[in-house]
């Protein structure tokens, strides 16, 4: 008789294997290719007012479909990833997305291009919410910081990738043809990972122990692990298994998935973004603004890189205070740079941190935060909060530059920061080198265990 596994214990216990690398790769690829297609659309867009397909009203209703798109995706992710698991959500996203491309591509008018554009954004929002979370409930504590970072890298990896697609191949091949193309590959990644299983941390939590036992005995075999595996904790029986989501012991979770959801989002949509229109009306030439703005951009591999370094050697929530703090003060310091050269490196570091926290925050901490067997829906409902805070940001970000430049809207993302930073250093709790059934909220937050793993600095 197959039973109990404890596949937390277990898969916490496991060294990095071949396993572990091709669950990142497969779920990094579909990370890829959304952020491919969130950062190309620019590009879509800049090529259909040039031929005259659409004009610039259409255009904005194109790019906020997108984000309308991706705020329900990541709602509804979350809700079907807990109810029916995490391999059925991340391929039906995935699959909606692909498809989605190619009614994109056929598209016989802008309206129908928009409406393409809405269902693509559902899948965009919850690959986004699905692959994070699913991803550490693999990865062991000593290295899901590191691996959830390396995700991010996939993500950022798009951003160039985007940029040179954009420049060179849109021109050449057209927009129908880039949809047809990024359709076949998100349905070719759909084909390859039919095979990643189930989280067997998601199907323990639902009773199902014999498919999580073999699941977690198939990883052993291929990670080389031969001892006998923990003594499991009595099984809980599924109908005794509660969901809560909105209890008083969760509320100062979902404080700090709101507030570091709002702070990256407003980050990324309220200064990232409008780059390119800020150093025009500061005077310098469109073609030495997109240059200011490729030295920039780096930031966001570098910085993706620098938090797959730090990830796991520091304490996550001090880092997470830490560069909420520094962004806010490069901020600060950002409209006073006296020559274009400091602007440029200003403008690096501001990125670079920003990206650090995007790494550090977004791909590990928010989904640690809660328990499995509601992981998804409350990291979707964190998701979908500053996804419409990334919808609001232009309504704020355009009459603050017109009043008071510049430093008007630096001076409300630095708010934004600091308040976040105050957030997480009330509530925050620290996740680095714990295993997630130890991180689960308990009926008062505060008695979590509060002293820090060895080693961490």
């Amino acid at each position: 008789m197959t039973m109990i596994v404890a596949s937390g214990a277990r898969l916490d216990r496991l060294p990095i294997c071949s396993f572990h690398r091709r669950l990142l790769w497969l779920i990094g690829a579909g990370l890829f290719l959304d952020g491919f297609e969130v950062y190309v659309a620019g590009g879509v867009i800049g090529l259909l007012i040039k031929t005259g397909w659409t004009d610039l009203a259409s255009a904005g209703q194109f790019i906020s479909a997108g984000v309308f798109g991706m705020v329900l995706g990541a709602a509804l992710s979350g809700v079907l990833g807990d109810r029916f698991g995490r391999r059925f959500s991340y391929q039906l996203n995935l699959l909606i997305f692909g498809l989605a491309s190619f009614a994109a591509a056929a598209a016989p008018s802008m309206m129908y291009l928009v409406a393409a554009r809405f269902v693509m954004g559902i899948g965009l929002g919850a690959e986004i919410v699905v692959g994070y979370a699913t991803l550490i409930e693999y990865v062991p504590p000593t290295h899901r910081g590191r691996w959830g970072a390396g995700l991010s890298m996939f993500m950022n990896a798009a951003l160039f990738v985007s940029a040179v697609t954009g420049y060179f191949v849109l021109p050449e091949i057209g927009w129908r043809s880039l949809f047809v193309a990024v359709g076949i590959a998100a349905l070719g990644v759909w084909y390859l990972r039919k095979g990643v299983p189930e989280s067997p941390r998601w199907l323990e939590s639902k009773g199902r122990n014999d498919e999580a036992e073999r699941i977690v005995a198939g990883i052993e075999r291929e990670a080389g692990v031969t001892t006998p595996p923990p003594v499991p904790a009595p099984a809980i029986p599924a109908a005794a298994i509660v969901h809560p989501l909105w209890t008083r012991n969760m509320l100062a979770r979902f404080a700090m998935g709101f507030a570091l959801n709002i702070g990256g989002n407003a980050m990324v949509y309220g200064f990232i973004i409008w780059l390119p229109s800020f150093f025009v009306k500061q005077g310098l030439t469109i073609t030495t603004s997109l240059g200011f703005t490729a030295i920039m951009s780096l930031g966001g591999p570098v910085g993706a890189g620098i938090g797959m370094l730090v990830a796991d050697r520091f304490n996550r929530k001090r880092m997470i205070v830490g560069l909420s703090v520094l962004s806010a003060l490069l901020g600060f310091i950002y409209p006073f740079a006296g020559s274009n050269e400091l602007v440029a490196l200003n403008g690096f570091a501001l990125v670079t941190v920003i990206y650090v926290f995007v790494a550090v925050a977004w791909a590990s901490y928010v989904p640690e935060l809660f328990p499995t067997e509601l992981r998804l829906r409350a990291a979707g409902t964190c998701n979908a909060v500053g996804r419409m805070v990334a919808v609001a940001m232009p309504f704020a970000v355009v009459p603050l530059f017109g009043s008071f430049g510049i430093v008007g809207v630096v001076a409300l993302l630095g708010g934004i920061l600091l308040i976040q930073a105050a957030i997480v250093a009330a509530l925050g709790i620290e996740t680095n080198r714990r295993s997630l059934e130890a991180l689960a909220p308990t009926e008062t937050e505060g008695a979590l265990p509060v002293s820090e793993p060895a080693g961490i600095s």
